[in-house]
């Protein structure tokens, strides 16, 4: 196999039950970090193996150009009222992770453009030090360096602006950020004007994910990017990869600041690492304009494993979970004698008890 890294040893995983994770030498250990904030369940959910075997048994695959099957419109349906009121009428479009489901959404909203009579926007700004994907096009909106630097020469480049990080902030932040966060929302609107008409989205995380570590946004900045995007006839994308499916205590990071976005792509904790799963949720502004405008009434793009319905089973499966152990609210930090609320409390009063890594060894 390829590897992460030819100059580093890999323990070979065995097994998983809960929290944990066991290597083939018997060594445990604890998934702290849901194994790249992923797994949101815990590992061995035998509701879920389930779930896959009665999939698989009675249809493992048909390409979506032909058929759709109950599992993906039913679990749509689902994801669209876990999701909220905004997103009533809209779809879910359903892929094999993270970085597909950013392509799809970049695709989307150029398609958006032109069936609504605006064929000269084709332009995705995002901000700096973001990440958004390892594909092409995930990499061409995303800010990270490291991860970009090598690929540049593939990378169709559009404009990024600053984001907001008080800790190496650009601007004042005497007043607790909220002036700063202003001003890191007018470059969006500098940046819009710069493209002369050319702007079709604006994509961002709500809470910084991969590489820049749980940065939560100042205060009223979102809700100025919403507006924003509004006002120009961007779309708004959120990339709730890492944040969405409950876990910052809230179905979607979004939430947190009332803010409704065009567009949502979640992964990860879609299916919590049981099978590949990603999802483009798009509201039914986007939806109509792409079955009532002038085009061929489809859109057009395509995975050969979209709405795979073994992945698709597994999804609705983890969905159910959630609901049914109220995981959103045991996430929630502010609820009172909520898990998160009591892990909160235990790394603040003893910060030296936890060393909080990828994995610990035990």
């Amino acid at each position: 196999m390829l590897r992460r890294s030819f100059r580093r040893p890999y323990p070979v995983a065995v097994r998983g039950e809960g929290v944990y994770v066991w290597d083939a030498d018997g060594r445990r250990y604890l998934d702290f970090s849901g194994s790249a904030a992923v797994n949101f369940i815990g590992h061995g959910v035998r509701e879920i193996g389930d779930a896959m075997l009665e999939q698989a048994r009675q249809l493992e695959f048909v390409h979506t150009s032909q058929f759709t099957t109950p599992v993906a419109e039913e679990f749509a349906a689902e994801m669209l009222d876990f999701v909220g009121e905004h997103f009533r009428g809209g779809a879910v479009y359903f892929t094999c992770g993270g970085s597909e489901a950013i392509e799809t959404a970049l695709k989307l909203v150029r398609q958006y453009q032109v069936e609504v009579g605006q064929a000269k926007r084709y332009q995705v700004l995002s901000r700096t030090q973001s990440y958004h994907g390892s594909t092409l096009g995930a990499l061409s909106v995303s800010g990270n360096r490291k991860r970009r630097e090598i690929y540049l020469p593939m990378v169709r480049e559009f404009a990024h602006i600053g984001i907001p990080y008080c800790y190496r902030c650009d601007f004042d932040c005497s007043d607790g950020c909220r002036n700063c966060g202003q001003q890191y929302a007018a470059e969006l609107e500098h940046a819009i004007e710069a493209t002369s008409g050319e702007a079709a989205a604006f994509i961002f995380e709500p809470t910084s994910g991969a590489t820049l570590g749980a940065v939560t946004p100042p205060p009223g900045y979102l809700e100025s990017i919403a507006e924003i995007c509004r006002r120009h006839g961007v779309l708004l994308i959120a990339d709730e990869v890492m944040t969405g499916m409950g876990r910052t205590g809230r179905n979607f990071a979004v939430e947190h600041w009332q803010v409704a976005p065009d567009i949502i792509v979640t992964a990860k904790g879609l299916s919590s690492g049981y099978a590949p799963l990603g999802a483009v949720i798009a509201s039914k502004k986007v939806v109509d304009a792409i079955a009532d405008g002038p085009g061929a009434g489809a859109f057009l793009h395509g995975f050969t494993y979209n709405a795979h319905p073994i992945s698709v089973a597994v999804g609705r499966a983890v969905l159910r979970r959630v609901r049914s152990l109220d995981l959103v609210r045991a996430a929630d930090s502010e609820e009172f004698k909520s898990k998160g609320k009591q892990l909160s409390q235990e790394l603040c009063e003893s910060p030296g008890r936890l060393r909080l890594f990828w994995g610990l060894k035990y």
